[in-house]
């Protein structure tokens, strides 16, 4: 009778470390899918800084003051000629 407890025991500990070794490796897999995620989002957010880096450094440019200053503010340098197109009627 003994023989048969012990036996029982055994089995169901093995059944119980069993179940959590899959449950173990399923998060395993998780983790590893989540892990390549976060590296990919993390070298596309090094390549968005380097472009930002970039752009900031563009922005501090004479040329970059200029582009703005004839696109929004319709500025012009003094040796320009302005042409402007007729309204067609």
């Amino acid at each position: 009778m003994a023989l048969i407890g012990i036996t029982m025991v055994v089995l169901s500990l093995a059944v119980v470390v069993n179940v959590g070794a899959s449950s173990l490796r399923e998060k395993d897999l998780e983790y590893q899918a989540r892990e390549l995620n976060l590296e990919k989002e993390k070298e596309e957010e090094n390549t968005r800084a380097a472009q930002l880096e970039e752009y900031r450094i563009y922005v501090q440019t004479k040329q970059y003051v200029e582009k703005v200053a004839k696109e929004k503010l319709g500025l012009v340098k003094k040796d320009e000629i302005l042409l402007k197109p007729e309204k067609s009627k």
